[in-house]
């Protein structure tokens, strides 16, 4: 896992403009703490940092083609970022063809992959990954994400050619750009779902998962590469539970290679239960000992918890069960509430997302979880995205949610997202912004996008519907938030279930099978069921825990009034000023919700505090 940035423009030399390149790589040096690497020429200039996970001594980049081209270039040069975990199975077949390698790294496969194949090298690569790669005979860039958006990739086109970066900050570190947040970039960050390649600031975009983007003089041109299908799915049950099993295996087995230290992140909960013991069960069958296993907990949380809406019982007792049956190294993360309202965790926080994004406390308590995790591991497995693939949440199991004309994960709520995230906005804003015509607007929108079958009942289609918009709409929120807490720490965070063919097979399942025994993720509950004790192979999904300390909800309506008090609060000329001041003085009684944290006080706090730190200017909006 790595950072990756540069620079392409057809007009100026960039060997003159070196110190801008080194000033974007020097702003991934948390995604890559291990090595930094420019290539760079006239035309074009990338960069790297590097978190070495597979060849350590070999996988140093930009890496270049040992092929040249008539002028003494290398025919490509790539800077890539991710794991491609069939690697092995590539380089064989390359080396069929006839080519050497130099090194152990999945990055000179995916380098001579291009080589051999062309721009369909890609369709063969099985990863999460996020890359440039220059082809020096074609005078073209070539942007590539992989097919769930694992990995992060934006661009900024410029006149003249266009600045990309595994982060916003580092294409905001050249002149050329700038933060500009308008009325769609607004909605973007406050409207609780995901645009798939939008941003919040004018000018910069994100590369869709499953797309790449060509770059050439004058032209920039985006392609898709992969997408789900409306393929019928032909197996009967006892085939499909078997299928789902065989690809979990296959992909513990690949997603295990590593160089370095390796753990998984277990809640006790059905998803990665199973991540867990499946990555023990493959230690065992190759001998390598005991696999580390780390949790979270809050001060006082287990012994003072209180029952939730969406939480039956604390996780550490599951975590712990989990960890015995399986026979892994278990370790819980204890975390202080004090922390997750220090300033200086909330800067890194702030500085982690780069865009005014947000899901409440829980930032700060993952990235604390992975500063903990990284002084023991350089690589996790994680249970992420197992709910939108077998259908795993609330909404999705709740008829008024998943039949309503909009976001099942909207209709859940009480409050429609749409008027809590304006709540504290000033009116004549909330007017221009008309968030729920955004809202119905991305819905319907998204709607058109999803492949059907040939035939199905009424009831089928709309829980295909409703399985499309969780992995596209919502899945992409999660995602970027694993990343963003991890790579902030030098750790990579691994995600099988969204291996693609898996990702393919569940979606194409009728959700008669998804459901079968009448329980949410009844596919994935009987494809593990040996694998688990019984507790949790019945237990329900709970989510990543929020802390019930309510002095986490006083500190945030305290910094709420810190900002309405001050005149120069940037964010201030887009609030209203007396319902947040109403906000900052209310008593606080009981903890607020995951939904309250995320929608409410810190959405202005967040706002105010990203426009200050990136120096972002709004002018049309007020």
């Amino acid at each position: 896992m790595c950072g990756i940035t540069g620079w392409v423009d057809f007009q100026r030399d960039l060997t003159q403009r070196e110190e801008t390149v080194e000033s974007m790589v020097a702003t991934m040096a948390c995604r890559g703490p291990d090595a930094a690497g420019v290539w760079i020429r006239p035309r074009v200039a990338l960069g790297h940092r590097r978190l070495a996970v597979i060849d350590l001594p070999g996988g140093r980049q930009p890496m270049s083609s040992a092929e040249t081209t008539s002028d003494g270039d290398p025919l490509a040069v790539l800077s890539y970022s991710g794991e491609v975990y069939n690697f092995a199975e590539l380089r064989d077949e390359l080396a069929g063809h006839g080519h050497r390698f130099h090194t152990r790294s999945d990055t000179e496969v995916v380098l001579r992959a291009y080589l051999q194949w062309g721009h369909g090298f890609v369709e063969r690569l099985n990863g999460m990954f996020a890359f440039a790669l220059w082809d020096n005979r074609a005078q073209e860039l070539l942007l590539v994400r992989d097919r769930l958006g694992v990995k992060p990739l934006f661009y900024y086109p410029t006149p003249d050619g266009v600045l990309f970066g595994s982060e916003p900050k580092a294409v905001l570190a050249n002149p050329l750009s700038s933060a500009e947040i308008t009325l769609d970039g607004l909605r973007d960050a406050i409207s609780f779902l995901r645009v798939p390649g939008q941003t919040p600031l004018r000018g910069m975009h994100e590369v869709k998962p499953g797309h790449l983007v060509r770059v050439r003089k004058n032209t920039l041109v985006e392609q898709r590469y992969w997408s789900l299908t409306g393929k019928p799915h032909t197996d009967d049950l006892p085939t499909t539970i078997a299928t789902v099993r065989e690809l979990l295996d296959d992909i513990m087995t690949r997603q295990m290679i590593s160089d370095v230290p390796l753990c998984t992140l277990l809640s006790g909960g059905l998803d990665s239960s199973i991540i867990t013991a499946l990555a023990q069960r493959t230690a065992n069958t190759r001998g390598e000992g005991k696999v580390r296993a780390f949790s979270v907990d809050f001060v006082g949380y287990t012994s003072n918890f209180e029952p939730e809406l969406l939480r039956e019982a604390p996780d550490s007792p599951y975590a712990a069960e989990l960890a015995s049956h399986a026979g892994t190294e278990h370790t819980t993360i204890l975390l202080n509430n004090a922390d997750l309202v220090r300033p200086s965790v909330r800067e890194e926080v702030l500085r982690a997302w780069d865009l005014p994004y947000g899901l409440g406390d829980h930032d700060p308590s993952l990235y604390l979880l992975f500063k903990a995790i990284r002084e023991h591991s350089t690589v996790a497995l994680s249970g992420e995205s197992a709910d939108e693939v077998f259908g795993g949440y609330l909404w999705s199991h709740q008829p008024h949610a998943v039949q309503a004309d909009t976001f099942s994960w909207h209709a859940l709520a009480s409050d429609s997202p749409a008027d809590l995230s304006t709540r504290f906005f000033h009116p004549e804003l909330v007017k221009e912004l008309d968030l729920p015509e955004y809202v119905a607007d991305q819905y319907h929108t998204a709607l058109a996008e999803v492949p059907h079958p040939p035939e199905q009942s009424e009831f089928e289609r709309r829980m295909r519907n409703d399985n499309y918009l969780n992995i596209t709409r919502w899945m992409p929120q999660l995602l970027d938030r694993k990343d963003r807490m991890s790579m902030a720490n030098g750790l990579e965070v691994r995600v099988p279930f969204c291996d693609h063919r898996l990702v393919e097979y569940v979606f194409g399942t009728p959700w008669a099978m998804k459901t079968f025994d009448g329980r949410e993720k009844s596919l994935l509950r009987a494809a593990a069921q040996d694998l688990l004790p019984e507790s949790i192979r019945r237990r329900r999904k709970a989510p990543y825990p929020s802390t019930q300390d309510v002095a986490y909800d006083e500190a945030i309506n305290q910094e709420l009034g810190k900002i309405v008090t001050d005149p120069d609060s940037p964010a201030l000329p887009l609030l209203d000023v007396e319902s947040c001041r109403a906000q900052a003085n209310r008593p606080v009684t009981q903890p607020a919700s995951m939904f309250e944290r995320i929608l409410l006080a810190e959405t202005p706090i967040r706002l105010n505090n990203w426009i200050s730190a990136y120096d972002v200017s709004y002018d049309q909006l007020v």
